[in-house]
């Protein structure tokens, strides 16, 4: 394994929900400085890569950070429905090294720490090919037809003792070079969980999350 991992992260010009989400300040700051400076922050992390289809994008990144690598997203690759491992794909194409990093700009709250964790993390388990982040639910789950995922309605038990289920929250993805060759996916065979600690797991997927979101941010960077 190598020294240093690659971080990558996708920053469309476009955002269907939220709309210049990527761009668009938040306690202060666009909202991709978020989690760049956490990435800057984070030992482990040697290199940091955007990849984009906006010129408006590019140009605040280059403002931001000269250092940050930017790829230019090809024709054939943008659209909101590209399949995200095809993008990496092609991410990594374009890049030396063996070993990869991937988040979003819609995780402002990821601290430097928990980045150094989940790398450790996986550092630590050989026999994993992959990480990926997740948030633990310990509550009574259901399936879409109302049939009973993590317990039995005729024994209430406590919630706190329920089997615990896990989301998949898209805060941060660990992979190398080989096991996406081999599986073309960012989650290999034998990947890793890793709970990623609140509030590092706030995802902005909608107007009201970027609100919370910014509730979060001014009152951390208040605390300062």
């Amino acid at each position: 394994m190598s020294e240093g991992f690659s971080a990558l992260i996708p920053l469309k010009g476009h955002s269907q929900r939220v709309p210049g989400k990527n761009l668009r300040q938040i306690a202060g700051r666009p909202l991709f400085h978020w989690v760049c400076k956490a990435l800057r922050d984070a030992p482990s992390i040697t290199r940091i890569v955007i990849d984009t289809d906006s010129d408006e994008v590019e140009s605040a990144v280059r403002s931001f950070d000269p250092s940050i690598v930017i790829l230019r997203r090809p024709k054939e690759l943008q659209g909101d429905s590209m399949s995200v491992n095809r993008l990496i794909g092609w991410q990594i194409s374009q890049l030396d090294g063996d070993d990869f990093l991937q988040t979003h700009a819609t995780s402002p709250l990821l601290t430097a720490a928990t980045i150094e964790n989940v790398i450790s993390a996986f550092r630590g388990a050989p026999e994993s090919d992959s990480l990926f982040t997740v948030t633990r639910h310990q509550a009574r789950m259901y399936d879409r037809d109302g049939h009973p995922i993590n317990h039995n309605p005729d024994e209430l038990i406590e919630t706190q003792k329920l089997p615990p289920v896990y989301e998949e929250n898209s805060c941060l993805y660990v992979f190398t070079r080989q096991s996406f060759a081999r599986h073309q996916r960012r989650i290999g065979a034998s990947p890793m969980m890793f709970e990623t600690p609140h509030p590092d797991d706030v995802d902005i997927d909608t107007e009201e999350d970027f609100a919370f979101a910014t509730y979060l941010l001014d009152k951390r960077e208040n605390l300062k």
